[in-house]
């Protein structure tokens, strides 16, 4: 393969540990549901637990912490009795979208594909 001016292959993909680490942080199974949920509107904590009920207290908690640590989301304590805290997607965050966007149409595309596959994996290992 050509040489790009950085030294790699042309068309080879590299992901860098910093990469992979971000990507495993922001598009597990839990951080595309509040993303999705974010998306439409800025939530509070319980609002996101009743629309993602599958997932437990700790889980989404964890998971909005590294969306926010990541600049993806934003928290904000809102001064009421009791104190509530509200989270929205950042700037950051919404850049997200189409890229996400090209995944979910990728798997749309592909799903046909992809069961088969997983079919013909399953049967072979019985």
């Amino acid at each position: 393969m050509p040489e790009t001016e950085d030294g790699g292959a042309e068309g080879e993909l590299r992901i860098e540990t910093a990469h992979r680490e971000l990507l495993d942080q922001v598009l597990d199974k839990w951080s595309l549901s509040v993303l999705n949920e974010l998306c439409e509107r800025p939530c509070r904590f319980n609002d996101l637990r009743r629309a993602i009920p599958a997932v437990t207290q700790k889980s989404l908690t964890a998971t909005l912490r590294r969306l926010e640590r990541n600049g993806i989301v934003e928290r904000e304590v809102i001064s009421s009795r009791p104190v509530a805290v509200e989270y929205r997607i950042t700037p950051l965050g919404k850049t997200m979208r189409r890229p996400v966007e090209v995944l979910l149409e990728w798997a749309a595309t592909h799903m046909p594909e992809i069961e088969r596959a997983r079919r013909t994996f399953d049967f072979d290992l019985e």
